[in-house]
């Protein structure tokens, strides 16, 4: 069969996408052993889509019913099918609303919500409780199976690469609070856009939570020597990474100076960044 069989319930794909490197991949996730949400109608390439539809397609034959694509976030390695593929399927498209007012091309037919339980029929009635876990994105969520305590998480981590926090997009003080609620679920398995299954998740999401707390330190210790712009501390914060991904880091810098703004930890002025000893 076309696909990976994760669990009784759960059949997952991996398809080529634009996504962030060493990550060439998104997975997609069919939820359920008779009705089906498929989550991440992720590719954009014609081959790819083929490839998706008829997995889809498979999972029909063998008695299973679609009922909907369910979308994590807005980023375009998560929904460059999601169009073609409802219409090609015949399936609404699901979303959180700050996913949606993202996408105002897709026809979205319901706006998912935190906390509300998509139950799915089967010879196990499976209960997926719907997370909105902001931080990589406005509107990104994750779906939490109570029995099985399986939990579908887009871009909070991944297995392969890791996960970028962009300004704007992005919210940093957000991501390491809604990684702590990912934590507290105690989950026995965790299912990312990007890699393999996580089995014990928990330490995973603290190990996260761990590390963006420890490069914050970084910039807190930089700053003591007085102020300084993105420039001037992206070498002294990230003195520990190649040079070739300075850029992409420069993002997550910035990304955990808005946050020190935010919390009043440091001040802005003229360009340059210092500690706030108010």
């Amino acid at each position: 069969m076309l696909g990976e069989r994760i669990s009784e319930d759960i059949v997952g794909l991996a398809a080529r996408t634009p996504t962030l490197p060493p990550a060439t991949h998104t997975n997609s996730y069919a939820l359920g052993s008779r009705e089906v949400l498929l989550v991440e109608p992720a590719t954009p390439y014609e081959d790819e889509r083929a490839q998706w539809v008829a997995w889809v397609r498979g999972l029909v034959a063998q008695g299973r019913t679609p009922l909907a694509l369910v979308l994590t976030h807005h980023h375009a390695d998560h929904v460059g099918g999601a169009d073609f593929l409802a219409r090609e399927l015949e399936l609404p498209i699901w979303a959180h609303e700050a996913t949606a007012a993202r996408l105002p091309e897709l026809a979205v037919a319901r706006r998912l919500r935190d906390g509300e339980t998509l139950l799915l029929d089967g010879p196990r009635i499976q209960q997926w409780r719907v997370l909105h876990t902001p931080g990589h994105a406005p509107g990104h969520v994750c779906l939490f199976e109570t029995q099985s305590k399986t939990v579908i998480v887009g871009d909070m981590v991944a297995s392969v690469g890791t996960i970028l926090i962009e300004p704007g997009d992005g919210d940093m003080r957000e991501y390491l609070a809604q990684l702590q609620r990912l934590a507290d679920l105690d989950a026995s398995t965790a299912l990312p856009a990007h890699g393999a299954p996580i089995h014990g998740p928990s330490a995973l999401f603290r190990h996260y939570v761990t590390h963006r707390l420890m490069r914050e330190g970084k910039v807190l210790a930089a700053l003591e020597r007085g102020p300084l712009d993105v420039e001037a501390l992206l070498p002294l914060v990230y003195d520990d990474t190649p040079q070739s991904i300075w850029p992409l880091a420069r993002l997550s810098l910035l990304a955990h100076l808005d946050k020190l703004l935010a919390e009043g930890r440091v001040v802005l002025h003229d360009a340059a960044y210092a500690l706030n000893d108010d």
